[in-house]
């Protein structure tokens, strides 16, 4: 060990961010036989010390406990802490959360590499552990797999060692300052260093030990490093294994190594004399290829043998065959053109931040797999090793990336501003990059599932992010490279293999790949998917069959992240930034997650599974065609059900087993029974395959893929006569007007209904006894908005139809008496224009029924309308609702690709999607009939012609309530039933959330004259 002083004046020297650490290395396992091998489960030569350390939090480094490591500190007053864990989330501090920004922006004036002298938090650790008895007179390591961002360790007193990379590991060899009995380990972390400047990440910054700590011990000869390459001949169909063994200690014995399969049958085995840089090839003949639809792995079992031939090392690592390249500018993986499906995933618990568990991986990559993506990039920076694993297992395609981002040094409230951007061209920033890069290459290099590797994200450019990328393919040539930052300078277009854009428009890609296109192109991130958003994704899933050089995207991101806190009144609810009083800060910019942060999905992933499905099922009346675009598996896996409902009834199911072979497709007939009985009316068609048997992520019976067909069987009218409208019923009484100064009253059996000239609007709907109208209806045109909304000022330039819906004049009430009903007339004027007019005109029917038509007559020169619509208020009792709509989640004009029509229930609270911050939530398109009941099954339906159907949104709250709200607990109690049926709401948008505008075919002009209507009728127990 080099005995090395300490000070800390390397936290800000860019030449030092490692003092003693172990090279890295390949993260395999290793055991003393091969049934532990085997069982590959606990490592009896790793010796955890994760757990309560002692702990002392300073806000500054002058006011640490400068000599705790010493052995005569005493700790034992000092507070707890658990490791792993962020220190912010344990007591201590608190945490911030900053995008683009650096951390210390506004607070100190800084450039690279200086550090706050302000405020630069230090976390004191200290714990005393035993040595486990088989440890005695072996060699002892010890391993932190992740501390952020800096920190140094000592040993009974004695310092060991220095690193920097929150991400990746740090080892250090402690075999000389172990000691028989107790020993103390001292860990002293600090939250800012040189590496703080390369790692501004979109993230909360927390500090501390976060990821496993352990002690361990390797035998007398040891595999210190693996290196495991795996190719396929021309055919892609004979398989060859490279294996490169870099040992540690007596080098005088023998390795053997077989290679197992699935079946446990051995298909390879080889020997070869234990030394450094042994390296062995093995043939499989036929092998079984890995891939994210069909991950088959073998199973290499290494064992070491010493001169005297004793078994001492036996180390068991997963092989995936597969072959992953570039064939006339597209990206192959086993000679197929592949498609990612992905997502942008930042490791993240609600309470735990970063420190996150198996049980929280297993969560999301069985969510990932039962949605249909098949890809992962690991925004920003390595993730545990667990991860790759799973994808390994699970089949999923990483693109790895390094811990790498300085966004905040080049990218200045939008504008590219490089002048003292790093790492750039700065040959004193070389080291610490390419250190990132080779721990992470080391460390993961012999995971199947990772095909790429990422040299980070937003560093903008320049010859040191060029230096990693070809480091990157001198040592692997058997992946890609990837790196989004080239589209800012284009002096190093080659440090990427792809072109890697974000966020860019439809229409900006068809131009990249309309203009003969030298690299295939991805969206590393695209549909940011802030609060309500993914409007208009089918937009980019479309280009996938369009141009074979597009090549798929990453949705930005998986997870919100957001933090458990508790409000004044004891209450938990999911913060943002700044509730911390943490400034600077970036707000909800956060939560961007087509998951809520507590791990449950948000309406998106509705979309997201549906227009990632690798199947595709186009059902009409008499067949289905089914259209397999996976790569290697056919669809024999899967049972079609094929089943014909008329609203919400299931009338007959089929069970079909197609067996439609990878990138075919096959028509099969579907033979209904009620196919020549069925009556007027409407019905659909729901094709549905499922799992015929459970899987590692899912049950048998788990739906993969879906398609509808809805239609309508026509009432044959025959000449002379006219068919009944819905909502009309034949005369049985009268009705009874009442016209009084105020109001016009219109009664009959067991229902009365009041309109209000004074109000301008109905004010009573009270069928046998029970009031149904809370608050009376008015026009509204505008919504509670949404992020994306917010990111194009929606509120500034349109919020004339705010006020317009706020306070609506009514200019003249007119009523007219029908053969089978009554009809009041409002006409209002808006706010917004003098020229604009609106009208609501309300039939009573004898029955009691209500039809409501609403007209706009639109002009030129408005803002484009949010939403026209008509909102009311019923008693709050009336939350459950019975739907006959498009659903079940949410949906909207561009977002509505994944939304099926059926029959489907909820309460009114259960629309208010658990977005960070409240806004439009809960809408749902061609809605046909709702029913709003109270807990003894009665109150009104609102029905709709199915030939014209409304959009409809039923929660506790008005677009008003929910717009002023930056918090959930910051809404009123519930009061009401909020009724808003719409004849048209734009879409969510949500390319961008900072100036993207909806679509255009998904906005509302204001010059259109735009109607509609719907039914409002009793239900229930009359």
């Amino acid at each position: 060990m080099k005995s090395t002083t300490p000070t800390l004046d390397w936290l800000s020297d860019v030449q030092v961010f490692a003092v003693n650490r172990l090279p890295a290395h390949s993260d395999h396992r290793y055991y003393h036989t091969k049934e532990e091998a085997l069982r590959d489960s606990g490592m009896s030569m790793r010796h955890d010390l994760n757990g309560r350390w002692r702990f002392a939090y300073s806000v500054h480094p002058d006011s640490r406990p400068g000599d705790f490591y010493q052995m005569e500190h005493n700790c034992s007053g000092w507070s707890f802490i658990e490791v792993p864990g962020h220190i912010q989330l344990q007591g201590f501090d608190h945490p911030q959360y900053v995008n683009t920004q650096y951390p210390w922006d506004g607070i100190e004036a800084l450039r690279p590499p200086q550090l706050p002298q302000q405020r630069n938090p230090v976390g004191s650790y200290v714990k005393e552990f035993e040595l486990p008895p088989h440890f005695a007179g072996q060699p002892v390591y010890i391993s932190f797999q992740g501390v952020e961002s800096a920190f140094y360790v000592w040993l009974n007193g004695q310092f060991v060692g220095y690193s920097e990379d929150s991400f990746t590991p740090a080892a250090f060899d402690l075999s000389s300052l172990v000691q028989d009995g107790v020993n103390k380990l001292a860990v002293e972390v600090y939250q800012r260093s040189t590496g703080s400047w390369l790692e501004d990440q979109d993230f909360w910054r927390f500090s501390g030990i976060f990821r496993d700590v352990y002690l361990y011990t390797v035998p007398s000869i040891h595999i210190h490093n693996l290196s495991v390459k795996t190719d396929l001949d021309a055919l892609y169909e004979s398989g060859q294994l490279h294996a490169q063994f870099q040992l540690q200690g007596d080098t005088e014995g023998h390795i053997e190594i077989e290679l197992w399969d699935l079946n446990k049958k051995i298909v390879g085995r080889e020997r070869v004399d234990a030394a450094n840089g042994a390296a062995v090839t093995i043939h499989v003949a036929q092998a079984m290829l890995w891939s994210a639809e069909h991950p088959q792995l073998y199973l290499m079992l290494i064992s070491l043998y010493d001169s005297q031939g004793n078994l001492v090392e036996v180390v068991p690592q997963q092989v995936g065959f597969r072959k992953f390249e570039m064939i006339d500018k597209v990206m192959h993986l086993n000679g197929k053109r592949i498609v990612f499906k992905g997502v942008n995933r930042h490791e993240f618990n609600c309470r735990r931040g970063r420190a996150i568990t198996k049980e929280d991986m297993l969560f999301d990559i069985r969510t990932l797999k039962q949605n249909n993506l098949n890809a992962v990039r690991t925004s920003h920076y390595p993730n545990q090793s667990l991860w790759y694993e799973l994808c390994d297992q699970y089949g999923i395609y990483v693109i790895d990336e390094m811990n790498l981002e300085s966004h905040g040094s080049w990218q200045k409230l939008g504008a590219v501003d490089p002048s003292w951007v790093v790492p750039g061209d700065r040959p004193e920033w070389k080291d610490i990059v390419m250190d990132r890069a080779v721990s992470m290459y080391e460390r993961d290099k012999n995971h199947p599932s990772i095909l790429i590797w990422s040299c980070g994200n937003e560093s903008y450019g320049g010859e040191v992010i060029y230096q990693v990328s070809e480091y990157f393919r001198a040592s692997d040539p058997g992946r890609l490279v990837h790196y989004e930052g080239v589209f800012h300078d284009r002096r190093f277009n080659e440090t990427s293999d792809m072109e890697s854009r974000m966020y860019a428009k439809v229409t900006d890609v068809e131009a990249y790949l309309n203009d003969n296109p030298t690299k295939p192109y991805i969206t590393c991130e695209y549909m940011h998917a802030m609060g309500n958003s993914l409007g208009g994704m089918h937009k980019y899933t479309e280009l996938e069959n369009k141009y074979p050089m597009y090549q798929g995207g990453f949705i930005w991101d998986f997870m919100d992240q957001s933090l458990i806190k508790v409000d004044r009144f004891g209450n938990e609810y999911l913060s943002y930034g700044g509730d911390y009083g943490d400034r600077p800060t970036d707000y909800n910019f956060c939560g961007n997650g087509i998951v809520y942060a507590d791990r449950t999905l948000s309406p998106k992933m509705q979309e997201v599974k549906y227009l990632y499905q690798n199947v595709k099922l186009v059902p009409d009346r008499d067949s289905v065609t089914v259209i397999n675009e996976n790569l290697f598996i056919s669809t024999d896996a899967y049972v079609l059900e094929c089943t014909l409902y008329k609203e919400g009834s299931v009338l007959e199911r089929l069970v079909l087993h197609p067996s439609v072979a990878p990138l075919t497709e096959q028509r099969l007939p579907l033979e209904f029974n009620q196919s020549s009985r069925l009556t007027p009316d409407e019905y659909w068609i729901d094709a549905s395959l499922r799992l015929s048997e459970s899987t590692l992520w899912a049950e048998a019976g788990h739906e993969a893929a879906f398609g509808q067909y809805v239609f309508q069987i026509e009432e044959v009218v025959a000449a002379g006569t006219v068919a009944a409208g819905a909502g009309t019923n034949a005369i049985s009484t009268g009705l009874n007007i009442v016209h009084g100064d105020v109001n016009i009253g219109v009664h009959g059996r067991d229902f009365s209904i009041i309109f209000s000239k004074q109000l301008g609007s109905l004010v009573s709907v009270n069928y046998a006894g029970r009031e149904m109208i809370a608050v009376p209806p008015k026009p509204l045109f505008w919504r509670a908005a949404t992020d994306n909304d917010r990111g194009t000022e929606m509120g500034f330039h349109a919020a004339a139809w705010y006020a317009a819906s706020l306070a609506p004049k009514c200019m003249d009430v007119q009523f007219t008496e029908q053969e089978d009903g009554v009809t009041v007339t409002f006409t209002y004027a808006l706010s917004i224009s003098t020229e604009l007019r609106s009208t609501v005109a309300y039939k009573v029917y004898r029955d009691g029924s209500l039809r409501v038509h609403s007209a706009y007559r639109g002009i030129e020169g408005l803002p484009d309308l949010p939403i026209f619509a008509l909102s009311f208020k019923v008693p709050a009792a009336y939350n459950q609702l019975q739907w006959y709509a498009m659903g079940p989640e949410e949906n909207y004009a561009d977002r509505c690709h994944g939304a099926r029509l059926g029959c489907f229930e909820n309460r009114a609270e259960d629309n208010v999607s658990a977005y960070l911050v409240p806004q439009e939530s809960g809408n749902r398109m061609g809605v046909r009939r709702v029913r709003v009941l109270d807990a003894e099954g009665t109150g009104i339906v609102i029905q709709a012609d199915p030939h014209h159907p409304v959009e409809c949104a039923i929660s506790p709250y008005t677009a008003f309530e929910l717009e002023h709200a930056q918090h959930r607990y910051e809404l009123p109690p519930v009061h009401y039933t909020v009724i808003t049926v719409a004849g048209r709401q734009m879409g969510v948008g949500g390319d961008d959330s900072w100036g993207a505008p909806v679509h255009e075919e998904y906005r509302i002009p204001s010059n259109q004259q735009l109607q509609f209507e719907f039914w409002l009728k009793p239900d229930g127990n009359r």
